[in-house]
């Protein structure tokens, strides 16, 4: 083992699905092509057992490939995690969220909820996500802040987010004022991530991804920001980047990848217990066997964690040649 793995403490943020299972085959999601695993969701008992190895755990994403709504012990699994102290969240469609749910979400404690809607009208909705449920989501939407108004709740701190295409990037001001109208006060541009070893899926290719100017994808981009400031609205990008860095582009530096700190400090565990470097990583290789570093029925996290499969891949993670789920990271989405 190297000094680097002796000296590499256990990590304190968690992915976790809590369920691999869907209600939509969004256009830009992997599951418009099939899962890689078979249909689970992970039990409450399960979330206790892999998360009490953890003991300074600090975070946990409840979600993955899936949608965490479908999970029926999802608010007793986040009510475990807040009598940890643990900060805790997830992405959603936002399709089941109806009056019990967002009752049980509340109750539990959740401290964030990201909506997923990739549009500014059911007609972009339709369009990208194979769906008629966009103005189900925005009603859901706003009644739930409608029920933390009349509790006086701030919890769960509620965000839109827009994977952007450019089959929806036009929609993107108005997915800006959309969020003015409802309430919500925090949106997010993702970058799309597609296969880096294959065609792809969907609109996950990289024909389909923005450019720096000739799609016109920086002027929405501007336009929006601008809207976004002057309607209050706090506009970032995915990860550590700015709505900008979305937009397609050579590295800005050599080898970015190398900057990314999820090898080190985090670990995604899957509905069947694999575990895998980073949540982009079952998006961006057709491999997948290659990026299994381990799985939790199987051993504990401190074995996988400091095991030659997770030791290996870091090794190759600071080469010129990582990972194929790494080499487009730093040019095709944020870090």
């Amino acid at each position: 083992m190297s000094n680097v793995e002796q000296d590499l403490k256990l990590p304190k943020v968690l992915y976790i699905e809590t369920t691999n299972r869907c209600n939509l085959r969004c256009r830009g999601c992997i599951l418009y092509r099939g899962n890689w695993e078979p249909d689970r969701d992970i039990s409450l008992e399960e979330l206790i057992r892999i998360t009490d190895q953890l003991p300074g755990l600090e975070q946990v994403y409840l979600h993955g490939i899936g949608e965490p709504l479908l999970n029926k012990e999802l608010p007793e699994i986040i009510r475990h995690l807040k009598r940890r102290q643990v900060y805790v969240l997830f992405n959603s469609n936002g399709i089941l969220l109806d009056e019990r749910r967002r009752d049980g979400l509340m109750n539990a404690g959740l401290d964030e909820l990201r909506i997923s809607l990739d549009a500014a009208s059911s007609e972009g909705y339709k369009k990208i996500r194979n769906s008629n449920n966009f103005d189900q989501i925005v009603e859901n939407l706003k009644s739930f802040l409608l029920l933390q108004k009349k509790q006086s709740a701030t919890l769960p701190k509620l965000s839109l987010w827009f994977l952007g295409t450019k089959d929806n990037i036009a929609e993107l001001p108005g997915f800006v004022q959309l969020a003015a109208e409802i309430g919500i006060g925090e949106i997010y541009l993702q970058r799309l991530v597609y296969f880096q070893d294959d065609e792809g899926y969907g609109v996950a290719r990289g024909h389909k991804s923005l450019q720096e100017s000739a799609d016109g994808s920086s002027d929405l981009i501007k336009k929006s920001q601008d809207m976004a400031a002057r309607l209050g609205i706090q506009f970032d990008a995915s990860g550590l980047g700015q709505p900008m860095e979305s937009l397609q582009a050579e590295a800005r530096a050599k080898s970015p990848w190398r900057n990314c700190y999820r090898p080190l400090t985090l670990m995604y565990i899957t509905a069947n217990g694999n575990v895998l470097p980073c949540c982009i990583s079952p998006f961006a290789t057709v491999d997948y066997s290659s990026i299994i570093l381990g799985n939790v029925f199987e051993n504990s996290l401190a074995e996988i964690w400091s095991g030659s499969k997770y030791e290996n891949f870091r090794k190759q993670h600071q080469t010129e040649t990582p990972p194929i789920s790494c080499r487009g990271c730093g040019v095709q989405w944020s870090l």
